[in-house]
């Protein structure tokens, strides 16, 4: 059988086996040919591309690889986004192309368990707890002792030598309270309380309590309140309503609250009224700060005062009680141990309560202290805190013990 049984003559580059020789181009035909040509024509081997010189599988000694495919061009082939170009002067710098360039399809492989990081990164040092620090007043208590002391020896002396001038020292701290709470009022919140009216009456509310009893000092009372809506009317409308209501505010929570202290003196042992009246609310005072200073820990309003606390209410009752049965036994005239307990308790709570009303006042203000008169203590409304809303208290409960002589 030969070819042309195929029924069509083979076509050029056709490599069948033929006797005919290799025509003009055709691929050489015959059984000799395509046993040599067998031998000849092995399949070419498949020849990886290589990575280029710099890549990851170059070796220390910088030997040159095959790479690409096997048959190559001398067109160099573009260097990836970001590779800096030769420098124009000066020898070619061989670390920026031999350094791999990441691949923006290549993802960081997760090193192998249990191996060690080449350069691991430093720990950071673990934060060191905070020294403790020990508790402190929060007020130079030097000058507050100081001071203390000083307004102690002039409200002692002038109130038992001469009783006229301790209401004079009444009604000056009440004019220079009602100036502080004034002042502050119109810095912090725009109110403008009228002080003139609320200084003469304030005073005269004092003097009145003291010559004429509470119906005077009622009366010098509704005259101020008075005072202050006429005089606030010489000036215009706006905010008037605002003003007027600080006012009267004023005029009750100073002069008329410090009036009862005038009240307690016109007593035939009225000196020893007000000192203890002093006393306690003082000794109150000292017992809840040495106590909550010390053994403190549940707040008392931290919303209000948050340096109170309930262990501090505790010391300054059972202080106060101490202190009154002291005094109800040994300077009040027909009084009893019993009687000093009842009236500790209720100094105890009263001068709480008016120091946490004066430290929301405060708070509404803004402000730490209403001034700075008195060193260590801050200003005389800061003093008069707790003394205001006891003065009522003291006075209305040693006339119902002991009566009003």
């Amino acid at each position: 059988m030969n070819d042309s049984s195929w029924g069509a003559p083979p076509q050029a580059g056709y490599w069948e086996p033929t006797d005919r020789g290799p025509a003009r181009g055709a691929a050489p035909a015959g059984p000799a040919y395509d046993a040599q040509h067998a031998q000849q024509t092995r399949p070419m081997p498949i020849v990886p591309d290589v990575p280029e010189h710099g890549g990851d599988q170059d070796d220390d000694r910088g030997a040159a690889r095959l790479s690409g495919p096997l048959f190559r061009d001398g067109t160099p082939r573009p260097q990836p986004y970001g590779t800096p170009r030769p420098q124009p002067y000066g020898p070619p710098r061989t670390d920026l192309y031999d350094a791999p360039q990441p691949r923006p399809h290549d993802t960081p492989q997760a090193p192998p368990f249990g191996a060690v990081p080449q350069n691991p990164e430093p720990m950071p040092d673990a934060p060191q707890p905070a020294p403790p620090q020990k508790k402190s007043a929060g007020r130079d208590l030097g000058a507050a002792i100081g001071v203390g002391v000083g307004l102690g020896a002039v409200i002692v002396a002038s109130l038992f030598i001469v009783k006229a001038v301790f209401v004079g020292v009444i009604a000056v701290a009440v004019v220079v309270g009602l100036w502080e709470l004034t002042r502050r009022l119109q810095e912090r919140k725009g109110i403008k309380a009228p002080l003139v009216p609320l200084a003469v009456g304030g005073a005269a509310m004092v003097v009145a309590g003291y010559v004429r009893g509470p119906e005077a000092a009622w009366v010098a009372m509704a005259l101020t309140a008075l005072a202050v809506l006429v005089w606030r009317m010489t000036e215009p409308p706006e905010d008037y309503l605002k003003d007027v209501t600080a006012g009267v505010f004023a005029a009750f929570y100073v002069p008329f609250l410090a009036t009862f202290v005038a009240l307690m003196l016109t007593a035939d042992d009225g000196p020893f009224r007000v000192l203890t009246f002093l006393l306690l609310t003082v000794v109150s005072d000292t017992g809840a700060y040495a106590v909550g200073w010390r053994f403190g820990r549940k707040k008392l309003a931290p919303r209000i005062s948050p340096g109170k606390t309930r262990e501090g209410l505790l010391g300054a009752v059972a202080f106060a009680m101490a202190a009154g049965a002291l005094c109800l036994e040994f300077l009040i005239d027909g009084g009893a141990w019993w009687q000093g307990l009842l009236l500790g308790l209720a100094v105890a709570v009263s001068a709480t309560l008016g120091d946490l009303g004066e430290s929301m006042i405060k708070r509404d203000l803004g402000i730490k202290d209403m001034g700075s008169l008195l060193p260590g203590h801050g200003g005389i409304m800061d003093r008069l805190d707790s003394l205001l809303p006891t003065a009522p208290v003291v006075w209305l409960l040693l006339v119902v013990f002991v009566g009003t002589s």
